[in-house]
């Protein structure tokens, strides 16, 4: 989608929402003022910024779609067409930053737009992606969730109940300042457990290892708990 496209997709979407949901209109509006003066050559050449908005578009459109639909009925049989991490993004955590202020959001917002995000970790974290996937578990990535919500990946396996996974290479020096941090989020968010996981990358076997601990743990870890590994 071109850049034009998608800011003209933006309003169409905030005049929606506005007599929908006037939380996401509001939010919408923050983001459609936010890029509404960039050139579109210039918005175009930020990729980390037009995959954010992208992704905010399908949100929103998914969303108010949600929204709209006539009964509650109706809702519940388009949940269960989800996969169990897509039905926790939009049926917990997307409405909680609708409803919610989000301190990061502004901080973030600014490295995105003067490119001082680098996703260093990216192609780990496709790689668990696809590990998970081909083992038979879901997963769900999106900007907000990592900026705002300290949570790289929400997995579920054969239980359905998702686990919010933050994946680092920090070493034990500064891993307990990190993660009290990651766990200080999730606790503000509501989120009521998550996995930190600290790898070794010259490990030769340590993707299987993230990917057997990540699903053992969405499976099986109990409410309340923030676990770090190792």
């Amino acid at each position: 989608m071109h850049s034009l496209e998608i800011k003209a997709q933006l309003k169409s979407l905030m005049k929606e929402a506005s007599s929908i949901e006037p939380c996401l209109a509001k939010r919408l509006d923050e983001i459609n003022r936010w890029v509404k003066d960039i050139k579109p050559g210039s918005l175009t050449a930020k990729k980390f910024v037009m995959a954010f908005l992208l992704e905010v578009i399908r949100d929103a459109d998914v969303w108010l779609k949600l929204k709209g639909l006539s009964s509650p009925e109706l809702q519940d049989s388009a949940f269960e067409k989800m996969t169990p991490t897509e039905q926790y993004w939009y049926g917990y955590l997307f409405p909680q930053w609708l409803n919610s202020s989000d301190p990061k959001f502004y901080i973030w917002k600014q490295k995105l737009m003067s490119s001082e995000f680098s996703p260093t970790d990216d192609d780990i974290l496709k790689s668990i992606v696809q590990t998970i996937e081909s083992r038979g578990g879901t997963v769900w990535r999106c900007y907000i969730a990592d900026f705002s919500m300290a949570t790289d990946l929400i997995v579920s396996f054969r239980q359905r109940k998702p686990l919010c996974l933050q994946v680092t290479t920090v070493s034990n020096n500064h891993s307990q300042k990190k993660y009290k941090n990651w766990q200080d989020t999730l606790q503000m968010w509501v989120i009521d457990r998550g996995l930190f996981l600290s790898y070794n990358p010259g490990k030769p076997d340590f993707l299987e290892q993230l990917v057997t601990i990540t699903l053992h743990n969405s499976d099986f870890l109990p409410l309340g708990r923030y676990l770090q590994f190792p």
